[in-house]
């Protein structure tokens, strides 16, 4: 659980780091390949390129292009049409994939956690009732992609670990990671990148090297490592943990505002959704 915590504020800061100093003004392709590379060059020493069963490269990998190439470069276009608020509540969908992509590892049905993904969409409807339109749509359809992506990811790589276990320490596999992260990021830097948006100052660049080391090397390592410790319940919660420390540091440090009253009745009503999701969990383990 130590792990997850200490991923979890470094991510919060991170959502507002994107929203402040790189989302629209470097290129998210390359924003992205850079954490990828950086992250990856971390990790190369360590690698061992035998002596792994070949399921557990290619799961890892698999993870890698899930959890890190497919949700960030969906990730960072949503926050061209959201605010970073909005950016940390809608992950709060997360929890309710995991759960549901858990129960189909399991070949099990969850009609609880169908409903509660109907409050949460609720929930974040209230938030942006009056402001409706095809740019939010947009950025939300984005997020929610990037949530399955994400939940995808973590539930698979939990499962690998558990079919496919080695006596390597985790280090001597988790590169391939990175290598699955790039398979993605580099093509779509080189068909999609815009290289006349590439980072301008130091700060910009000081922004992406935190990204690469702390937030990516760092963070995907432990989080997958704290994953594969827990039960998807406590999991999906733990997805949730970093939106109001991402809310608090945005609106404390950068003095943002947003509209209070509205964002505590459609984020309870995302929290409703998800203890419905952890309650049936807990039903069911204790069947």
């Amino acid at each position: 659980m130590r792990y997850l915590v200490i991923v979890t504020l470094i991510w919060a800061l991170s959502f507002s780091l994107i929203g402040e100093y790189l989302a629209g003004r470097v290129d998210s392709d390359f924003a992205v390949l850079t954490r990828v590379l950086i992250a990856g060059a971390v990790f190369l020493p360590f690698t061992r390129w035998r002596g792994l069963p070949w399921q557990r490269i290619a799961g890892t990998m698999a993870a890698g292009a899930l959890q890190f190439g497919i949700t960030y470069l969906l990730l960072y276009r949503a926050f061209h049409h959201l605010t970073v608020a909005e950016v940390l509540l809608f992950t709060i969908f997360t929890p309710i994939f995991i759960t549901l992509l858990d129960d189909a590892f399991a070949r099990r049905f969850n009609a609880l956690a169908s409903v509660a993904a109907l409050l949460a969409i609720a929930g974040s409807l209230v938030i942006r009732y009056n402001g409706i339109a095809g740019d939010f749509l947009n950025g939300f359809l984005l997020l929610q992609l990037a949530n399955f992506s994400f939940a995808l990811g973590q539930v698979g790589y939990k499962h690998l670990v558990q079919r496919y276990p080695t006596a390597q320490p985790a280090t001597a596999s988790f590169g391939w990671f990175f290598a699955g992260a790039l398979l993605i990021a580099l093509p779509s830097f080189l068909l999609f990148g815009n290289p006349a948006k590439l980072p301008a100052t130091t700060l910009q660049w000081s922004v992406l090297a935190y990204m690469g080391l702390a937030s990516s090397a760092l963070g995907f390592y432990w989080w997958n490592k704290g994953a594969t410790l827990l039960d998807a319940g406590t999991l999906g919660a733990m997805n949730n943990m970093h939106i109001p420390t991402g809310i608090a540091l945005n609106m404390l440090i950068w003095q943002h505002h947003a509209d209070v009253p509205r964002l505590l009745l459609g984020g309870g009503l995302m929290l409703l959704a998800v203890w419905l999701n952890q309650r049936w969990q807990r039903q069911h383990k204790g069947r």
